[in-house]
């Protein structure tokens, strides 16, 4: 059974990843993509991206040597900016790896949950059917009353990460630590 770096979890799961604003998760979105393309034999990846515009995920890559302008040109990555997206744009559905960072700003800027959930509940069949790993993230506003988009993403995943603030209080460099790994409701349903 092949890896899903740098979680150590299976392929082709729904993996939630859930943070808060003081505990942004960029680190691990960053680290999966750039790991992805390091280890994978054939690595195809697609980033959904409201939160970060390409140019910084080119940054995070560079500075862990991987050029993502390679990728870019040989179209095992695709890099797309959600809300500067043509509607009528074609995504390839079988790319072994798909990122979609992040739910929570999609519903801040005027989507409603429901067209959000739908569209991961789509974009997460749509996933399992190609036998891809997809990697959601999603911002928690009130970590003690959860949001029903939460709720949602939480009952469609396999695995769920939560990155907290840094118990320690915040450091220059690190913003939030991984508080837990835990199965989802899906864990062992494929």
């Amino acid at each position: 059974m092949t890896m899903l770096p740098p979680f150590n979890l299976p392929e082709g799961i729904l993996l939630l990843i859930t943070d808060e604003l003081p505990s942004p998760a960029d680190f691990l979105l960053h680290q999966s993509l750039i790991n992805h393309f390091k280890e994978s034999k054939q690595p195809e990846a697609i980033v959904l991206s409201v939160s970060n515009d390409s140019s910084k995920w080119k940054t995070v890559a560079a500075k862990n040597n991987l050029n993502l302008s390679n990728h870019l040109l040989s179209k095992s990555l695709t890099l797309v900016d959600i809300l500067a997206a043509d509607p009528r744009t074609e995504i390839n559905a079988s790319q072994r790896l798909v990122l979609l960072d992040d739910t929570a700003s999609l519903e801040w800027i005027g989507f409603t949950a429901l067209d959000i959930q739908n569209f991961c509940r789509a974009l997460s069949a749509l996933c399992k059917k190609t036998d891809t790993t997809l990697i959601i993230r999603h911002h928690v506003v009130t970590p003690d009353v959860p949001d029903d988009l939460f709720r949602h993403l939480n009952q469609l995943c396999t695995y769920h990460i939560d990155v907290k603030p840094l118990s320690s209080g915040r450091s220059g460099s690190v913003h939030g630590e991984v508080d837990c790994v835990a199965s989802g409701p899906k864990h062992g349903h494929r």
